[in-house]
Protein backbone atom coordinates (compact mmCIF):
# COMPACT_ATOMS: atom_id res chain seq x y z
CA UNK A 1 0.00 0.00 0.00
CA UNK A 2 1.34 3.32 -0.92
CA UNK A 3 1.91 6.14 1.50
CA UNK A 4 -0.22 9.40 1.06
CA UNK A 5 0.98 12.12 0.01
CA UNK A 6 0.68 15.40 1.92
CA UNK A 7 2.48 19.11 -0.10
CA UNK A 8 2.92 20.85 3.13
CA UNK A 9 3.22 24.63 2.79
CA UNK A 10 4.78 26.30 5.99
CA UNK A 11 7.15 29.45 5.52
CA UNK A 12 8.76 28.58 9.30
CA UNK A 13 11.58 26.55 8.64
CA UNK A 14 11.78 24.93 11.78
CA UNK A 15 8.11 23.63 12.15
CA UNK A 16 8.09 22.89 8.99
CA UNK A 17 11.13 20.54 9.44
CA UNK A 18 9.01 18.99 12.67
CA UNK A 19 5.88 18.68 10.71
CA UNK A 20 7.43 16.42 7.76
CA UNK A 21 9.22 14.33 10.32
CA UNK A 22 5.79 13.99 12.29
CA UNK A 23 4.10 13.21 9.13
CA UNK A 24 6.68 10.73 7.96
CA UNK A 25 6.43 9.13 11.78
CA UNK A 26 2.75 9.07 11.12
CA UNK A 27 3.31 7.05 7.54
CA UNK A 28 2.28 9.91 4.96
CA UNK A 29 4.93 10.85 1.96
CA UNK A 30 5.91 14.22 2.41
CA UNK A 31 6.11 15.56 -1.44
CA UNK A 32 7.39 19.12 -1.09
CA UNK A 33 7.79 21.60 1.76
CA UNK A 34 7.71 24.92 -0.37
CA UNK A 35 6.79 28.84 1.26
CA UNK A 36 4.58 30.76 -1.74
CA UNK A 37 1.28 30.92 -2.93
CA UNK A 38 2.92 30.72 -6.36
CA UNK A 39 5.13 27.71 -5.94
CA UNK A 40 2.42 25.83 -4.30
CA UNK A 41 0.19 25.61 -7.08
CA UNK A 42 3.29 24.73 -9.51
CA UNK A 43 3.57 21.87 -7.24
CA UNK A 44 -0.06 20.83 -7.00
CA UNK A 45 -0.42 20.87 -10.74
CA UNK A 46 2.97 18.70 -11.27
CA UNK A 47 2.89 16.13 -8.01
CA UNK A 48 -0.73 15.44 -7.39
CA UNK A 49 -0.32 15.20 -3.90
CA UNK A 50 -3.46 13.65 -1.67
CA UNK A 51 -3.63 16.45 1.03
CA UNK A 52 -2.19 20.37 0.88
CA UNK A 53 -0.98 20.90 4.99
CA UNK A 54 -1.25 25.07 4.26
CA UNK A 55 -0.40 27.91 6.53
CA UNK A 56 -3.36 30.25 6.11
CA UNK A 57 -0.88 33.11 6.69
CA UNK A 58 1.75 33.22 3.35
CA UNK A 59 3.61 35.68 2.20
CA UNK A 60 3.86 36.52 -1.35
CA UNK A 61 1.12 38.48 -4.25
CA UNK A 62 -1.13 35.71 -3.77
CA UNK A 63 -2.42 34.68 -0.25
CA UNK A 64 -3.45 31.46 1.55
CA UNK A 65 -6.86 32.06 1.02
CA UNK A 66 -6.89 32.40 -2.75
CA UNK A 67 -4.30 29.53 -3.33
CA UNK A 68 -6.60 27.37 -1.48
CA UNK A 69 -9.74 28.28 -3.97
CA UNK A 70 -7.66 27.43 -6.42
CA UNK A 71 -6.26 24.36 -5.48
CA UNK A 72 -9.79 22.97 -4.39
CA UNK A 73 -12.03 24.34 -7.66
CA UNK A 74 -9.39 23.32 -10.02
CA UNK A 75 -7.21 21.02 -8.83
CA UNK A 76 -10.15 19.05 -6.47
CA UNK A 77 -7.20 18.70 -3.34
CA UNK A 78 -8.33 18.21 0.34
CA UNK A 79 -6.77 20.75 2.40
CA UNK A 80 -5.77 21.21 5.83
CA UNK A 81 -5.14 25.29 7.35
CA UNK A 82 -2.69 25.81 9.79
CA UNK A 83 -3.81 28.47 11.38
CA UNK A 84 -2.94 30.44 14.36
CA UNK A 85 -5.92 32.37 16.77
CA UNK A 86 -5.64 35.54 15.03
CA UNK A 87 -6.24 33.77 11.73
CA UNK A 88 -8.54 31.51 13.07
CA UNK A 89 -10.90 34.02 13.45
CA UNK A 90 -10.24 35.67 10.20
CA UNK A 91 -11.22 32.41 8.45
CA UNK A 92 -14.90 32.52 10.26
CA UNK A 93 -15.26 36.26 9.46
CA UNK A 94 -14.91 35.29 5.71
CA UNK A 95 -16.68 31.99 6.47
CA UNK A 96 -13.81 29.87 5.15
CA UNK A 97 -13.40 27.49 8.00
CA UNK A 98 -15.07 23.73 7.87
CA UNK A 99 -14.99 21.30 10.08
CA UNK A 100 -11.86 19.20 10.36
CA UNK A 101 -10.80 21.80 7.65
CA UNK A 102 -8.25 22.92 10.33
CA UNK A 103 -5.54 22.86 12.84
CA UNK A 104 -4.84 25.48 15.24
CA UNK A 105 -0.85 25.94 16.00
CA UNK A 106 0.57 24.60 18.36
CA UNK A 107 -0.92 21.22 17.93
CA UNK A 108 -0.21 17.59 19.07
CA UNK A 109 0.98 14.93 16.79
CA UNK A 110 -2.59 13.10 17.19
CA UNK A 111 -3.99 16.00 17.08
CA UNK A 112 -2.54 16.13 13.53
CA UNK A 113 -3.33 12.69 12.43
CA UNK A 114 -6.69 13.02 13.14
CA UNK A 115 -7.31 16.14 11.47
CA UNK A 116 -5.69 14.73 8.47
CA UNK A 117 -7.50 11.42 8.47
CA UNK A 118 -10.61 13.47 8.97
CA UNK A 119 -9.95 15.68 6.02
CA UNK A 120 -9.09 12.87 3.75
CA UNK A 121 -12.38 10.78 4.62
CA UNK A 122 -14.57 13.80 4.00
CA UNK A 123 -13.07 14.44 0.99
CA UNK A 124 -13.68 11.12 -0.27
CA UNK A 125 -16.89 10.69 0.91
CA UNK A 126 -17.70 13.93 -0.87
CA UNK A 127 -16.10 12.34 -4.07
CA UNK A 128 -18.08 9.47 -3.75
CA UNK A 129 -21.20 11.35 -3.16
CA UNK A 130 -20.80 13.81 -6.35
CA UNK A 131 -19.66 10.98 -8.55
CA UNK A 132 -23.03 9.29 -7.45
CA UNK A 133 -25.02 12.09 -8.19
CA UNK A 134 -23.27 12.31 -11.37
CA UNK A 135 -24.02 8.99 -12.06
CA UNK A 136 -27.74 9.08 -11.14
CA UNK A 137 -28.28 12.41 -13.08
CA UNK A 138 -26.58 10.89 -16.22
CA UNK A 139 -29.17 8.28 -15.77
CA UNK A 140 -31.71 10.67 -15.44
CA UNK A 141 -30.68 12.49 -18.53
CA UNK A 142 -30.32 9.79 -21.04
CA UNK A 143 -33.95 8.03 -20.18
CA UNK A 144 -35.82 8.26 -23.45
CA UNK A 145 -39.08 9.95 -20.90
CA UNK A 146 -39.49 13.17 -18.62
CA UNK A 147 -37.95 13.28 -15.39
CA UNK A 148 -39.71 15.59 -12.77
CA UNK A 149 -37.92 15.76 -9.08
CA UNK A 150 -39.69 17.83 -6.15
CA UNK A 151 -39.09 18.30 -3.08
CA UNK A 152 -41.09 17.50 -0.08
CA UNK A 153 -43.52 21.03 -0.48
CA UNK A 154 -44.12 20.04 -4.24
CA UNK A 155 -41.92 22.76 -5.53
CA UNK A 156 -39.20 21.57 -8.85
CA UNK A 157 -35.82 20.72 -7.64
CA UNK A 158 -34.70 18.90 -11.01
CA UNK A 159 -35.98 18.24 -14.82
CA UNK A 160 -34.00 16.38 -17.22
CA UNK A 161 -33.68 17.57 -21.12
CA UNK A 162 -36.64 15.57 -22.27
CA UNK A 163 -38.62 17.64 -19.38
CA UNK A 164 -37.78 20.93 -20.40
CA UNK A 165 -38.30 20.10 -24.07
CA UNK A 166 -41.91 18.93 -23.64
CA UNK A 167 -42.84 21.41 -20.67
CA UNK A 168 -40.95 24.76 -22.65
CA UNK A 169 -39.53 25.49 -19.56
CA UNK A 170 -35.55 25.57 -18.85
CA UNK A 171 -34.62 23.66 -15.43
CA UNK A 172 -32.92 27.15 -14.17
CA UNK A 173 -36.40 29.27 -14.87
CA UNK A 174 -38.47 26.04 -13.14
CA UNK A 175 -35.99 25.28 -10.15
CA UNK A 176 -37.68 26.50 -7.27
CA UNK A 177 -41.19 26.58 -8.50
CA UNK A 178 -44.06 24.86 -7.33
CA UNK A 179 -44.81 21.82 -9.75
CA UNK A 180 -48.61 22.92 -10.84
CA UNK A 181 -46.78 26.42 -12.13
CA UNK A 182 -44.42 24.31 -14.55
CA UNK A 183 -46.94 21.14 -14.90
CA UNK A 184 -49.70 22.73 -15.79
CA UNK A 185 -52.45 19.31 -16.17
CA UNK A 186 -56.01 19.23 -17.84
CA UNK A 187 -58.24 15.87 -17.76
CA UNK A 188 -59.86 16.07 -21.15
CA UNK A 189 -62.36 13.75 -19.54
CA UNK A 190 -63.80 15.96 -17.44
CA UNK A 191 -62.25 19.37 -18.79
CA UNK A 192 -61.26 20.15 -15.00
CA UNK A 193 -57.17 21.54 -14.33
CA UNK A 194 -55.43 18.98 -12.25
CA UNK A 195 -54.39 19.85 -9.13
CA UNK A 196 -50.52 19.69 -7.74
CA UNK A 197 -49.96 16.01 -7.82
CA UNK A 198 -46.62 16.23 -6.12
CA UNK A 199 -49.07 17.33 -2.61
CA UNK A 200 -51.84 14.73 -3.50
CA UNK A 201 -49.08 11.80 -3.97
CA UNK A 202 -47.05 13.08 -0.36
CA UNK A 203 -50.40 13.45 1.23
CA UNK A 204 -51.60 9.90 0.26
CA UNK A 205 -48.38 7.91 0.10
CA UNK A 206 -48.62 6.06 -2.97
CA UNK A 207 -47.85 6.14 -6.40
CA UNK A 208 -50.64 8.06 -9.06
CA UNK A 209 -50.79 7.42 -12.75
CA UNK A 210 -52.09 10.17 -14.79
CA UNK A 211 -55.20 10.33 -15.82
CA UNK A 212 -56.34 8.54 -19.05
CA UNK A 213 -56.91 11.78 -20.88
CA UNK A 214 -54.03 13.73 -19.30
CA UNK A 215 -53.33 16.55 -21.24
CA UNK A 216 -50.02 19.18 -20.70
CA UNK A 217 -50.39 22.79 -21.24
CA UNK A 218 -46.70 24.06 -22.37
CA UNK A 219 -45.07 26.81 -21.52
CA UNK A 220 -46.54 28.54 -24.43
CA UNK A 221 -49.89 27.11 -24.44
CA UNK A 222 -49.58 23.99 -26.86
CA UNK A 223 -51.21 21.11 -25.80
CA UNK A 224 -49.39 17.99 -25.13
CA UNK A 225 -51.33 14.81 -24.66
CA UNK A 226 -48.77 12.64 -21.47
CA UNK A 227 -49.05 9.39 -19.76
CA UNK A 228 -47.26 7.46 -16.90
CA UNK A 229 -46.73 8.29 -13.35
CA UNK A 230 -45.56 10.04 -10.02
CA UNK A 231 -44.36 8.68 -7.23
CA UNK A 232 -42.69 9.50 -3.54
CA UNK A 233 -39.15 9.43 -3.00
CA UNK A 234 -37.79 8.04 0.54
CA UNK A 235 -34.78 8.50 2.33
CA UNK A 236 -33.00 6.12 4.20
CA UNK A 237 -35.01 6.25 7.01
CA UNK A 238 -38.18 5.60 4.87
CA UNK A 239 -39.73 9.31 5.06
CA UNK A 240 -40.69 10.93 2.25
CA UNK A 241 -38.27 13.67 1.19
CA UNK A 242 -39.94 14.28 -2.27
CA UNK A 243 -41.96 13.06 -5.59
CA UNK A 244 -40.34 12.00 -9.02
CA UNK A 245 -42.90 12.58 -12.13
CA UNK A 246 -42.05 10.40 -14.97
CA UNK A 247 -43.99 11.27 -17.97
CA UNK A 248 -43.94 11.29 -21.78
CA UNK A 249 -45.29 12.40 -25.10
CA UNK A 250 -48.17 10.58 -25.96
CA UNK A 251 -49.16 12.23 -28.57
CA UNK A 252 -48.65 9.67 -31.40
CA UNK A 253 -49.87 6.76 -29.68
CA UNK A 254 -53.39 8.71 -29.11
CA UNK A 255 -53.28 9.04 -33.00
CA UNK A 256 -52.63 5.98 -33.57
CA UNK A 257 -55.27 4.68 -31.30
CA UNK A 258 -58.01 6.36 -32.49
CA UNK A 259 -56.80 5.70 -36.22
CA UNK A 260 -56.99 2.37 -34.89
CA UNK A 261 -60.73 2.87 -33.79
CA UNK A 262 -61.64 4.37 -36.98
CA UNK A 263 -60.48 1.69 -39.07
CA UNK A 264 -62.48 -0.50 -36.29
CA UNK A 265 -65.80 1.39 -36.57
CA UNK A 266 -65.81 3.56 -39.01
CA UNK A 267 -66.15 3.86 -43.30
CA UNK A 268 -62.80 4.68 -44.98
CA UNK A 269 -64.47 6.17 -48.01
CA UNK A 270 -67.29 7.88 -46.15
CA UNK A 271 -66.27 8.24 -42.49
CA UNK A 272 -69.99 6.92 -41.63
CA UNK A 273 -69.93 4.66 -39.03
CA UNK A 274 -69.61 1.07 -40.45
CA UNK A 275 -71.66 -1.93 -39.97
CA UNK A 276 -69.97 -3.08 -36.60
CA UNK A 277 -70.36 0.13 -35.20
CA UNK A 278 -74.00 0.72 -36.31
CA UNK A 279 -74.88 -3.01 -34.80
CA UNK A 280 -73.38 -2.12 -31.60
CA UNK A 281 -75.64 0.99 -31.34
CA UNK A 282 -78.88 -0.74 -32.35
CA UNK A 283 -77.93 -3.34 -29.55
CA UNK A 284 -77.50 -0.85 -26.84
CA UNK A 285 -81.13 0.80 -28.46
CA UNK A 286 -82.54 -2.19 -28.40
CA UNK A 287 -81.29 -2.98 -24.19
CA UNK A 288 -82.68 1.20 -23.96
CA UNK A 289 -85.99 -0.25 -25.06
CA UNK A 290 -86.76 -2.91 -22.94
CA UNK A 291 -86.33 -0.64 -19.59
CA UNK A 292 -88.58 2.13 -20.64
CA UNK A 293 -92.06 0.99 -21.95
CA UNK A 294 -92.65 4.54 -23.91
CA UNK A 295 -89.44 4.04 -25.68
CA UNK A 296 -89.81 3.97 -29.24
CA UNK A 297 -86.79 4.09 -32.46
CA UNK A 298 -86.70 3.27 -36.11
CA UNK A 299 -84.59 1.67 -38.75
CA UNK A 300 -84.39 2.52 -41.94
CA UNK A 301 -82.64 0.45 -44.50
CA UNK A 302 -81.63 2.06 -47.62
CA UNK A 303 -80.63 1.02 -51.16
CA UNK A 304 -79.40 3.77 -53.66
CA UNK A 305 -81.52 3.20 -56.95
CA UNK A 306 -79.38 3.12 -59.96
CA UNK A 307 -75.63 3.64 -58.95
CA UNK A 308 -74.30 0.51 -60.57
CA UNK A 309 -75.21 2.69 -63.71
CA UNK A 310 -73.35 5.59 -62.44
CA UNK A 311 -70.33 3.30 -61.39
CA UNK A 312 -70.07 1.84 -65.03
CA UNK A 313 -70.51 5.00 -66.81
CA UNK A 314 -68.83 7.47 -64.67
CA UNK A 315 -65.81 5.01 -63.32
CA UNK A 316 -64.96 4.31 -59.51
CA UNK A 317 -63.47 7.44 -58.93
CA UNK A 318 -66.81 9.79 -59.47
CA UNK A 319 -68.66 6.82 -57.96
CA UNK A 320 -66.20 7.24 -54.26
CA UNK A 321 -66.89 10.76 -54.60
CA UNK A 322 -70.87 9.79 -55.51
CA UNK A 323 -71.44 8.11 -52.33
CA UNK A 324 -69.28 10.63 -49.87
CA UNK A 325 -71.40 13.01 -51.10
CA UNK A 326 -74.84 11.06 -50.32
CA UNK A 327 -73.40 10.28 -47.19
CA UNK A 328 -73.05 14.15 -45.88
CA UNK A 329 -76.58 14.49 -47.43
CA UNK A 330 -77.56 12.03 -45.53
CA UNK A 331 -76.18 13.43 -42.26
CA UNK A 332 -77.97 16.79 -42.54
CA UNK A 333 -81.33 14.97 -42.68
CA UNK A 334 -80.87 13.60 -39.66
CA UNK A 335 -80.57 14.76 -35.82
CA UNK A 336 -77.62 14.91 -33.66
CA UNK A 337 -78.15 12.25 -31.60
CA UNK A 338 -79.26 9.98 -34.78
CA UNK A 339 -77.04 7.61 -36.16
CA UNK A 340 -76.24 6.85 -40.13
CA UNK A 341 -74.09 4.11 -40.90
CA UNK A 342 -72.24 2.58 -44.73
CA UNK A 343 -73.08 -0.83 -44.71
CA UNK A 344 -71.32 -1.77 -47.22
CA UNK A 345 -71.47 -1.03 -51.44
CA UNK A 346 -73.96 1.62 -51.95
CA UNK A 347 -76.53 0.36 -48.67
CA UNK A 348 -77.06 2.73 -45.58
CA UNK A 349 -79.03 2.05 -42.46
CA UNK A 350 -80.21 4.49 -40.41
CA UNK A 351 -80.84 4.61 -36.52
CA UNK A 352 -83.42 6.73 -35.47
CA UNK A 353 -84.02 7.14 -31.38
CA UNK A 354 -86.70 8.04 -29.06
CA UNK A 355 -89.53 8.95 -31.85
CA UNK A 356 -93.45 9.22 -31.08
CA UNK A 357 -94.36 6.77 -33.64
CA UNK A 358 -93.68 5.04 -36.74
CA UNK A 359 -94.48 8.70 -38.60
CA UNK A 360 -91.43 10.35 -37.71
CA UNK A 361 -89.80 7.97 -39.47
CA UNK A 362 -91.44 8.08 -42.68
CA UNK A 363 -90.82 11.94 -42.61
CA UNK A 364 -87.13 11.16 -42.28
CA UNK A 365 -87.61 8.50 -45.34
CA UNK A 366 -89.51 11.61 -47.23
CA UNK A 367 -86.81 13.90 -46.10
CA UNK A 368 -84.20 11.69 -47.57
CA UNK A 369 -85.66 11.11 -50.98
CA UNK A 370 -86.22 14.37 -51.14
CA UNK A 371 -82.17 15.41 -50.47
CA UNK A 372 -81.21 12.70 -52.92
CA UNK A 373 -83.30 13.76 -56.12
CA UNK A 374 -81.37 17.44 -55.52
CA UNK A 375 -78.76 17.46 -58.56
CA UNK A 376 -74.58 16.56 -56.64
CA UNK A 377 -72.02 18.60 -59.41
CA UNK A 378 -68.68 16.44 -59.91
CA UNK A 379 -66.59 16.50 -61.73
CA UNK A 380 -68.87 19.00 -64.20
CA UNK A 381 -71.64 15.90 -64.36
CA UNK A 382 -74.69 16.84 -62.66
CA UNK A 383 -75.68 13.72 -60.74
CA UNK A 384 -79.10 12.47 -59.07
CA UNK A 385 -80.40 9.63 -57.42
CA UNK A 386 -82.93 7.85 -55.50
CA UNK A 387 -83.22 4.75 -52.69
CA UNK A 388 -85.36 2.41 -51.77
CA UNK A 389 -86.29 2.59 -47.99
CA UNK A 390 -87.12 -0.13 -46.19
CA UNK A 391 -88.10 0.90 -42.33
CA UNK A 392 -88.82 -1.40 -39.23
CA UNK A 393 -89.19 0.02 -35.70
CA UNK A 394 -89.94 -1.35 -32.08
CA UNK A 395 -93.58 -2.65 -32.59
CA UNK A 396 -92.78 -6.07 -31.76
CA UNK A 397 -89.97 -6.23 -29.10
CA UNK A 398 -86.98 -7.11 -31.25
CA UNK A 399 -84.26 -9.24 -29.06
CA UNK A 400 -81.56 -9.06 -31.51
CA UNK A 401 -80.41 -6.39 -34.00
CA UNK A 402 -79.97 -9.16 -36.97
CA UNK A 403 -83.72 -9.68 -36.76
CA UNK A 404 -84.57 -6.01 -36.69
CA UNK A 405 -82.43 -5.69 -40.23
CA UNK A 406 -83.78 -8.46 -41.68
CA UNK A 407 -86.92 -6.71 -41.09
CA UNK A 408 -85.87 -3.67 -42.45
CA UNK A 409 -84.07 -5.38 -45.40
CA UNK A 410 -87.07 -7.39 -46.21
CA UNK A 411 -89.25 -4.01 -45.97
CA UNK A 412 -86.38 -2.45 -48.85
CA UNK A 413 -86.75 -4.86 -51.66
CA UNK A 414 -90.21 -4.33 -51.15
CA UNK A 415 -90.07 -1.04 -51.70
CA UNK A 416 -87.45 -1.39 -54.58
CA UNK A 417 -90.35 -3.89 -56.52
CA UNK A 418 -93.01 -1.20 -55.72
CA UNK A 419 -90.87 0.95 -58.34
CA UNK A 420 -87.98 2.37 -56.40
CA UNK A 421 -87.96 5.56 -55.24
CA UNK A 422 -90.32 5.15 -52.13
CA UNK A 423 -90.25 3.40 -48.89
CA UNK A 424 -91.87 0.33 -47.54
CA UNK A 425 -92.75 -0.48 -43.95
CA UNK A 426 -92.08 -4.11 -42.48
CA UNK A 427 -95.38 -5.64 -41.30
Amino acid sequence: MFARQILVVEDEKILASNIRKSLQKLGYSVSEITDSGEEVIKKVAETHPNLVLINIGLAGEIDGVDVVDIIQNQFHVPVVYLTDSSEYKTLHKNQLSESFSYIAKPFLESDLHFAIEMALYKHQSEKILYEEKQRLTAIINSMGCAVIVTYANGCIRMMNPIAELITGWKQSEAFGKDLIEVVNLVDKEIGEKIENLATNVIKADEVFNLPENCTLITKDGKEIAIGDNIAPIRDHNGNISGTVLVFQDITKRKETEAQLIRNAFYDGLTTLPNRVLFLDRLRQTIERSKRRSDYYFAVLFLDLDGFKEINDRFGHGIGDDFLVAIARRLESCLRSGDTVARFGGDEFTVLLEDIKDINDATNVAKRIQDSLRLPINLNGYQLSTTASIGITWNFSNYEEPATLLRDADIAMYRAKRQGKATYAIFS
